[in-house]
């Protein structure tokens, strides 16, 4: 690795048949004569109605419209509470009245226990008025997953667009249009959008479609080198936007929302999951290594690239870029944290750079750290990566700075190189020319260098 970090419908029939009328009772033991039974209203059942169906091209899209309806839920009949017998069973009602009297007595005390512990205030609702509003109180209340995602998705689609993009591309056969659609998310109201580098790359025209129906030209701003996400401009102001979060602070298990264009097609769906891991890495289509990602089972499907993933405050924390081949519920996002730069640098109108030192590394891990014999279990030890790269790059900050082949970098400034913090995750927070403290394992001792970062190349 290097600091290139790269990534049926069934007819159904339905009878109208009416029972007969019962027949005239008679005395006990008298015979009575045969009778026809009644007539019935039997009506021809009308033809079951086919589902209307549009006429769709070999290679069109399916429409989302189930072929058949779910089974409605089954009715729970009340409960049927009946006079107590008189007769034999007269003693039945006094001992039920005196089970109720117990259990009314024995409930009353446990309200009393449980109100002076206080228990039975916190697991007591917020308070209502007459009208139905809530009353304001200080306890502490829990928003259910369902009202969560309910709420982020009412919050935030306003901000998420759908990007259409037009272009040429070479075949055996000649340059044949192309057409891609992704997704986008607007952060600043002045029409910045942040997306996929793989859903603008190559396009020569755009269009960003709003959650209100206006549809606008979009221009590619800038390409960030490091990952796979791009910044696209629209002529705009006032424009819906979406809060960025901390996806650092991130847990796995914790709730996430996604929305964007599935297939293209399906404008604003939402769907959820939980953070399923952190710090994945995923080598794309393209033959892009993408590093420190966020694991999530939220359905994530082609058309989805580009759009947020959202916690449950309705936050982004990530940008949505890929799925794992012939998998059902493996996504992947780029940590919000990791875009916060190039964002800042398209609004602030300089051009999307990332930092550089130029070195080779691999990220230790305990099974790393045991195989070759390493002194620590985390950091990130320079040489051994992945192609034909040396280990550092001539004329490149990291040869300036005196690092070599086989130290390790154990912290960045203050920050410690780990499994929550990798190498390129904590650099990228930085720009080009700052100055930063690269303390280094060599030789068994700790030394501090001073490298002064350059720009990240375009090509790698």
């Amino acid at each position: 690795m290097t600091d290139n970090a790269s990534q049926g419908d069934a007819d159904v029939t339905q009878r109208h048949d009416v029972p007969a009328e019962p027949a005239e009772p008679t005395e006990p033991g008298v015979p009575t004569e045969p009778t026809e039974p009644a007539d019935r209203y039997s009506p021809q059942p009308d033809p079951h109605a086919a589902w209307a169906r549009t006429d769709l091209a070999a290679d069109a899209i399916p429409p989302t419209t189930p072929e058949r309806w779910y089974e409605p839920a089954p009715v729970i009949p009340p409960v049927q509470r009946g006079a107590a017998s008189s007769g034999g069973r007269a003693g039945a009602g006094t001992v039920l009245a005196a089970a109720v009297l117990s259990a009314v007595l024995a409930s009353g005390g446990t309200v009393l226990t449980l109100s002076a512990t206080g228990a039975l205030d916190r697991a007591m609702p917020a308070p209502t008025t007459g009208t139905g509003s809530t009353v304001a109180t200080d306890r502490p209340v829990t928003i259910d997953e369902s009202s969560a995602t309910i709420d982020v998705a009412a919050r935030v689609s306003p901000a998420v667009v759908r990007i259409t993009t037009t272009g040429n591309v070479n075949t055996d056969l000649g340059v044949i249009p192309e057409t891609g659609v992704g997704s986008g998310v607007i952060y600043e109201s002045n029409g910045w959008i942040l997306t996929n580098r793989h859903v603008v790359q190559g396009s020569e025209e755009m269009q960003v479609e709003l959650n209100d129906g206006r549809i606008l030209t979009g221009k590619v701003y800038g390409i960030d080198t490091l990952t796979d996400l791009a910044i696209v401009k629209v002529e705009a102001t006032g424009l819906p936007t979406a809060a960025l979060g901390d996806s650092n602070a991130l847990k796995v298990g914790q709730l996430v929302v996604a929305i964007g264009s599935p297939l293209g097609t399906y404008s604003n769906s939402v769907t959820s999951g939980i953070v399923s891991a952190k710090g994945r890495t995923i080598t794309t289509d393209g033959n892009q290594t993408l590093n420190n990602l966020i694991q999530t089972d939220a359905a994530i499907n082609p058309g989805n690239s580009g759009g947020p993933l959202l916690d449950a405050s309705g936050q982004v924390v990530g940008i949505n870029t890929a799925i794992a081949r012939d998998s059902n519920g493996i996504g992947f996002a780029i940590p919000i944290d990791i875009a916060r730069p190039i964002m800042a640098q398209a609004v602030a109108g300089e051009k999307l750079a990332r930092p550089y030192m130029g070195v080779s590394y691999r990220t230790i891990t305990r099974q790393l750290a045991e195989a070759e014999e390493l002194p620590v279990n985390q950091g990130a030890v320079i040489g051994g990566g992945s192609g034909n790269s040396p280990a550092i790059q001539p004329g490149t900050p990291a040869a300036d700075a005196g690092l070599r082949e086989g130290d390790i970098i154990v912290r960045i400034n203050d920050q410690a190189i780990d499994g929550e913090h990798p190498l390129d995750a904590t650099l990228s927070q930085y720009a080009p020319g700052d100055t930063v403290a690269v303390h280094v394992l060599r030789d068994g001792q700790t030394l501090t260098l001073s490298l002064t970062l350059g720009t990240r190349p375009a090509d790698l």
